[in-house]
C-alpha cells in the first residue's frame, strides 16, 4: 500500500494483478487497483477531474484525462472517505501508473491538484 498527503487529502493505492482476465502469450495483463482518498482537511472538497500517465514497460506511455473517477465527482466532508476500484491493461506486465486529481473547496470555489503516488503493477509471471 502507497500513500500520499498533499493540502490535507491524503491518497492511498493498493494493486492487484487479475490472472483470470489476462492472457499472457497474447500480451494483455489486466491490473486494479483501490483507490482511497481521505479528506484530512479542514474543508469540504468535491473531486472535479483526474490525469493519469500510464507507463508500459517497453511500450509507448500514455494519458488518460477526464471528469470524476469511475464516473462519480465525489464530495468528501472533512474527516470523511471516499474509495473506488479501477482498472488498467499492460502489453508488457510490468509498469507503473502516476496522477493527479483536481478537487475544488466548496467554501470559496478554489480549484487544486491532488498527487496520487505512483504505484507499479508486475504480473507475478514476469519475476521469474
Amino acid at each position: 500500500m502507497i500513500a500520499e498527503i498533499t493540502q490535507g487529502i491524503k491518497v492511498t493505492v493498493e494493486t492487484e494483478y487479475q490472472p483470470s482476465y489476462s492472457s499472457p502469450s497474447q500480451y494483455h495483463y489486466v491490473f486494479t487497483y483501490r483507490i482511497t482518498i481521505e479528506n484530512q482537511s479542514e474543508f469540504t472538497i468535491q473531486l472535479l477531474r483526474r490525469r493519469w500517465h500510464i507507463y508500459d514497460a517497453g511500450f509507448q506511455s500514455r494519458e488518460v484525462e477526464g471528469e470524476g473517477v469511475v464516473g462519480q465527482q465525489p464530495v468528501l466532508e472533512p474527516g470523511q472517505a471516499h474509495q473506488y476500484v479501477s482498472g488498467c491493461n499492460l502489453k508488457s506486465g510490468i509498469g507503473k501508473m502516476v496522477g493527479t486529481y483536481q478537487m475544488e473547496r466548496i467554501v470559496d470555489g478554489f480549484k487544486f491538484e491532488v498527487v496520487v503516488p505512483e504505484f507499479t503493477m508486475v504480473a507475478p509471471l514476469r519475476l521469474n
